[in-house]
């Protein structure tokens, strides 16, 4: 085989490659985020069987909009747990618009060595949510700080966490909505 070919097929094979590998980026990074907690991302479980300990954390809720005519607020401000207790909180929101809408919840956890030890075992951050006009709902999270959290002495300084939730318009999904009800409002 000449030396062009052996070149053409080399380039031909990366180039192959580097595309598998664009493809496959975001599932990676993804999983990379879960396992790490890198850039705040926490864990999850179906259930916790962990046991429970003394050391108690206090846990903080935020809440932002980010493109959504919504009011979206923590119905508590902070809650103290123990490491291993179930936590439950519950988050509010409301569609300000005069038509329905839906949205998706990005989260994240600071301080960020905490946040693989914050491990949610139900979010309605997992779904997209679909509120009608004026309509106000109540969602929960349930969650619970893994106690491997006590067996590293780099987190013997972590006594608050932060669970912060910004919701954004599901891009594609709102103007379907709005197409549908137009074509309702003709017929």
């Amino acid at each position: 085989m000449s030396a062009n070919k052996k070149t053409l097929v080399y380039l031909v094979v990366l180039s192959v490659a580097m595309l598998g590998l664009g493809f496959a980026s975001k599932p990676l990074y993804d999983t990379f985020c879960r396992i790490t907690g890198y850039g705040g991302t926490t864990g999850y479980s179906e259930d916790n069987l962990s046991e429970i300990l003394e050391r108690k954390v206090k846990v903080s809720f935020d809440s932002n909009v980010n493109g959504l005519p919504w009011d979206f607020l923590p119905e508590q401000t902070d809650m103290s747990v123990k490491l291993g207790q179930t936590g439950l909180a519950y988050y509010k929101v409301k569609n300000m618009s005069n038509k329905p809408m839906i949205g998706t919840a990005t989260f994240n956890v600071t301080p960020i060595k905490a946040a693989p030890f914050f491990i949610k075992t139900e979010c309605f951050c997992f779904t997209e949510q679909r509120v009608e006009p004026g309509e106000e709902i109540s969602m929960p999270v349930i969650f619970f700080v893994d106690p491997q959290l006590d067996e590293d002495q780099r987190l013997a300084d972590v006594k608050d966490i932060t669970l912060s939730y910004t919701f954004f318009d599901v891009k594609g999904a709102n103007d379907d909505l709005t197409a549908a009800q137009g074509r309702e409002l003709l017929n």
